[in-house]
């Protein structure tokens, strides 16, 4: 313990350890605590793969003194499968390997909102829906503590852009905030328990997120019941003493030497209650994590298979026109094209990066497949990795190839620098000198096939009706090259369906205008409307709509029944259909279901998605499904009421394959509880009238005093004047001639809503 502490006046040991609690005792472990009751906890990176430093070197940047590790999918890619149970079978998977490491927290999932395509760090998120996000990431958290390691969900809140992600305000409403950017983490908790939540760098409405009581008191711990440990991104930070008050448990990296926590509890600035309520809830998660002495020797080879099945599962097709699958035969000529077969991009940068345990790559794969079947396969780099370079003899000789060949293969993507933590991209179009290389081979005329290796979401709009196929692959983890070949030969069918909308331009985007903000502050303009949300009320084209996927075979769907439940059940009502492959092939279906809320109490995008499942069907098989919509699913946010609110009324449900390939609807009446707003004497004579107590009690009074008359009378009985009088505040008209009202009236009115 240091000598300031030893001064504080009245301070016993007991009290100066709780307070060392507060922050860490290096970049990843908190202070062992023997008189607290609380051992030291060990944190780890790893959202698809544990990072654990080398303890003689425990810099928070050594990426390559990492101890070597399962790459697993990042989020990017699991969120395309749509598969809880697989997110779930990763996570625990991840979970052993970090239980065998004597890890207590993984730093994950991130379960941020992809905003907007441009944020450099999406390939660490899920997806554009924070009901997709929010299940998805709640059944990787569900899948690491299975394994008594604590997931740590991430980064709590708004964190959407990586540009001046340490200072910058994200200026959002409320209703935004709880329905979009909270919502995700709210699914999350409820369907995981997490143990810990990592609060995020920037602020939120100018209060930085990690000093922000409403946020880690009032919505975390109070609303949603969170019991867990909050810990800060590392250097979230600014003042530690203000974000205990607020809610943060543990400031990392740590600082022991930093007395300002121990100082404000000497002077009496920090409630000894929150230090209390610090401990318990340290010690709580240290009694959760306490399984590491039974952890079984890890079977890296499972793990790699997993992968494998992952991330083929995970496979975007987004256009086909039957070339694919491929088919090997002997005497086939194969051109493999593209760098990234021969350099595989298949994790994410920043301190996500995983020291893989082994690396299998395109080109390698796809050699191995050729010459088991006898064909011939040869490769050229068509491009490079590295910015600067002269590719034109690279494109010159990847289009002789392409000609003296039958098939194609393209490999195209990002490469690493395009996006990472600590940049956002600028751009959402694949490198020139690539884009350069596809315009060329189209004078090959050979059947062309594009496997896409990317963390974010690339349009295709300019080039795709020069190729037969492409897959998007987004980032496979370490079984890249096995992945590839499976799906483009066909061993496996792709499952995967697009968890963010791939749009035409970026200038379609609806954070266009205000992304990454300027001066320290982004304004959130779009409010609800993210993603396919923003695209459907603007009736936009877009590249590829949210929920996209095609298959090798195909799917029909029937007999879609409605079964609405009564107010006092939580599950609003049920979908059952049945869905059949028509095709000659296995596979899988995400069906989806989108719901249309008909009501004007608030304003609601066309539709959003309130349940899916994936279906796996061999040919001619067909299968009966039921998908359960809860009530809260259909609750939105009222500013007014400051409340989630589903006052009932007419609801379309559509089923289908995608946001906008819609096989199946039916129109139900759902029953809900109905809308009652607060009134006083500034809310508007409309809002009286509508009221179901007042506005009957109101229409008493002026019939009993003889009726309105004079102007407001005259508008009153206007049809078309009759918005004009309806907005005007009842304590303005109180004051009108003709108006049998006084300001005392209103009063005793507001007195009777109860």
């Amino acid at each position: 313990m240091n000598e300031h502490v030893g001064s504080q006046k009245g301070m016993t040991p007991l009290i100066e350890e709780a307070l060392a609690l507060t922050t860490g005792v290096d970049y990843w472990t908190t202070l062992d605590a023997p008189a607290n009751g609380i051992r030291s906890l060990r944190f780890a990176d790893g959202p698809h793969g544990l990072r654990v430093q080398d303890d003689e070197n425990p810099d928070h940047l050594g990426l390559e003194r990492s101890a070597p590790a399962t790459c697993f999918p990042p989020a990017v890619t699991l969120a395309s499968s749509w598969d809880m149970e697989l997110t779930a079978a990763v996570g625990e998977a991840l979970g052993r390997e970090a239980r065998k490491a004597g890890v207590d927290v993984v730093l994950g999932p991130g379960l941020n909102i992809k905003r907007s395509p441009l944020c450099g760090r999406n390939f660490e998120y899920y997806s554009e829906d924070p009901f997709l996000a929010g299940m998805l990431a709640g059944a990787s958290a569900r899948g690491i503590q299975a394994q008594g390691v604590a997931a740590c969900l991430k980064h709590f809140a708004a964190n959407n852009q990586e540009t001046d992600r340490l200072r910058v305000s994200a200026n959002v409403d409320e209703r935004t905030l709880r329905e979009v950017y909270l919502r995700a983490f709210q699914i999350a908790l409820r369907e995981s328990g997490a143990w810990s939540v990592m609060s995020s760098y920037n602020r939120i409405n100018g209060l930085h997120a990690s000093e922000n009581r409403w946020l880690l008191t009032e919505i975390l711990r109070d609303e949603w019941g969170f019991d867990g440990v909050v810990v800060s991104d590392w250097g979230a930070v600014r003042d530690p003493v203000e974000a205990l008050a607020a809610g943060l448990d543990v400031r990392m990296p740590g600082r022991q030497d930093d007395p300002r926590v121990r100082d404000a509890f000497a002077n009496e600035k920090l409630n000894e209650k929150i230090v209390t309520s610090m401990v318990e809830r340290l010690r709580l998660l240290a009694a959760r994590t306490t399984h590491h002495s039974d952890a079984e020797a890890i079977d890296y080879e499972a793990h790699h298979q997993l992968v494998r099945k992952a991330a083929s599962d995970s496979a975007v097709l987004l256009t086909n026109d039957g070339s694919l699958p491929l088919s090997l035969s002997s005497g086939l000529r194969v051109a493999v094209v593209g760098e990234l077969a021969r350099t595989p991009r298949y994790q994410g940068a920043g301190s996500s990066r995983v020291n893989a345990v082994k690396v299998v790559s395109g080109l390698d794969a796809l050699s191995a497949r050729a010459k088991g079947a006898g064909a011939s396969l040869a490769f050229e780099p068509g491009y490079s990795l590295s910015k600067g370079v002269d590719t034109a003899v690279m494109i010159e000789n990847a289009v002789n190839l392409a000609k003296r060949s039958d098939v194609v293969v393209i490999f195209l993507g990002l490469p690493g620098e395009y996006e990472a933590e600590g940049r956002d991209r600028t751009n959402i179009d694949l490198p020139p000198d690539q884009l350069s290389l596809v315009d060329a081979l189209r004078a090959a005329g050979k059947t062309t096939v594009v496997a896409m290796s990317n963390g974010s979401a690339v349009t295709t709009a300019a080039w795709r009706g020069s190729v037969n196929a492409i897959v998007e692959f987004w980032l496979t983890g370490q079984a890249h090259g096995d992945t590839i070949a499976d799906v483009l030969l066909g061993d496996t069918n792709p499952g995967g369906k697009l968890a963010e909308t791939i749009p035409l331009v970026l200038e379609d985007t609806p954070s266009y205008l205000n992304f990454p903000g300027a001066y320290e502050n982004v304004t959130y303009g779009e409010g609800i409307h993210v993603g396919y949300r923003y695209y459907d009320a603007r009736k936009m084209a877009v590249d590829y709509p949210f929920g996209h996927g095609l298959s090798y075979t195909t799917f029909a769907y029937s007999d879609l029944e409605l079964k609405v439940r009564p107010l006092a059940d939580p599950i609003a009502f049920d979908a059952k259909f049945t869905i059949r492959n028509t095709g000659t092939r296995h596979g899988s279906e995400v069906v989806q279901l989108y719901v249309h809320d008909h009501g004007e109490v608030v304003i609601t995008p066309p539709v959003e998605l309130r349940g899916w499942k994936k279906v796996n069907l061999a040919p001619g098989e067909a299968q009966t499904i039921e998908i359960t919509v809860a009530r809260d699913e259909l609750k939105h946010w009222h500013e007014g009421t400051q409340s989630w609110i589903f006052p009932g009324g007419s609801l379309t449900v559509h089923v289908g394959a995608s946001s906008r390939d819609f096989r199946l609807e039916a129109t139900a009446e759902i029953p809900g509880e109905a809308l009652v707003i607060s009134l006083n004497a500034w809310s508007t004579l409309g809002e009286w009238l509508d009221h179901p107590h007042l506005g009957p009690r109101l229409l008493g009074l002026f019939s009993a005093r003889g009726g309105v008359k004079g102007r407001v009378g005259d508008l009153l009985a206007d049809e078309a004047g009759q918005d004009s009088v309806r907005g005007i505040p009842l304590g303005t008209i109180a004051d009108f001639p003709g108006v049998p009202l006084e300001m005392s009236d209103i009063e005793d009115l507001c007195g009777q809503a109860a």
